[in-house]
């Protein structure tokens, strides 16, 4: 069976709502595996790691696999240190972004994450020669690649992973836009980006909107939405689908699309509920149709 997974939360939400948030996802959401940490800036990492305990437990408890992420940028002495304490990690599993974490990890088990570019087939196996277990493709990827990267990675027995909800992830920087745009310092940013809980949107000069900032990050001012193309992600042997937490009712998101993928919802229904519960939003998936990113192929949904 095709399992359904949650990305880690790339924004800087408040201690309180990251425990409330993962206690809805632990006792409501049908989701089979749940990645956890910081993975965009290391600086947010103290208010959340001391609930990662008990966060843990209580998602393992309440049956779902726990996966922790590292940082997808790593520039700081501090930042090789978390990565490398997380990369010691015998258990839960670990998801790897950045290649610090690939040499401090070596050939022990580990996943390969979204910001590592495991574009082909070739990098792919030998990433799986370095001790990948599970590789998340990027989403940049059209289609027809998907499906040859997902072949050559079963074939080397990975497990394969695509984002099918969420907004993507463009860019990360070594400076902190989100700071600037308020007049700060990256150093002395007051974590102002937790005044975004879904990214601080940016508009063109025509007052349209094009895309929003987290931090170091730059994101899709969409959402993904890849709810009509998930029986062919599943027909070419994806074996995981990550929806990545955004400002909205995840518990209801993660219902539609393991509804859709039990076959029980159809998917023109799904898409209007999914479209309630993400109003204001708009959805994309240009780049799975090997078009512009932002563009929204209608014809992709089944009529």
């Amino acid at each position: 069976m095709t399992k359904l997974t949650l990305g880690p939360i790339v924004y800087h939400w408040s201690a309180d709502k990251r425990r409330d948030f993962y206690a809805r996802i632990a006792d409501e959401a049908p989701v089979d595996e749940v990645y956890l940490g910081e993975v965009i800036c290391s600086k947010r990492a103290p208010f959340h790691e001391r609930d990662l305990p008990e966060t843990i437990e209580r998602l393992e408890r309440a049956g779902k696999t726990v996966v922790l992420s590292t940082l997808a940028e790593v520039m700081l002495k501090r930042e090789r240190k978390a990565t490398g304490d997380i990369a010691a990690m015998d258990a839960p599993g670990i998801e790897i972004n950045n290649a610090a974490g690939l040499y401090a990890r070596g050939t022990r088990p580990h996943r390969i994450g979204p910001f590592m570019n495991a574009y082909n087939e070739a990098t792919i196996a030998w990433m799986a020669g370095q001790g990948a277990t599970h590789v998340s493709l990027p989403p940049e990827l059209p289609g027809p690649a998907i499906a040859i990267a997902t072949q050559a990675a079963r074939a080397l027995g990975l497990g394969v992973e695509v984002q099918v909800f969420g907004r993507v992830s463009l860019a990360v920087s070594a400076r902190c836009y989100h700071a600037r745009a308020h007049g700060r310092t990256k150093d002395n940013c007051q974590f102002v980006c937790e005044e975004d809980p879904d990214g601080m949107p940016l508009r063109t000069r025509d007052d349209a909107p094009i895309l929003r900032v987290n931090g170091i990050q730059t994101q899709s001012e969409s959402y993904v939405n890849l709810l009509p193309e998930t029986g062919r992600l599943v027909g070419d042997g994806v074996t995981h689908l990550r929806i990545m937490p955004q400002d909205v009712d995840m518990v209801g998101v993660a219902h539609l699309f393991r509804a859709v993928l039990d076959g029980q919802l159809p998917v023109t229904e799904a898409e209007a509920r999914l479209h309630s519960l993400c109003a204001g939003t708009g959805f994309s998936n240009g780049f799975y149709h090997g078009q512009a990113g932002y563009r929204r192929i209608a014809s992709a949904a089944p009529a």
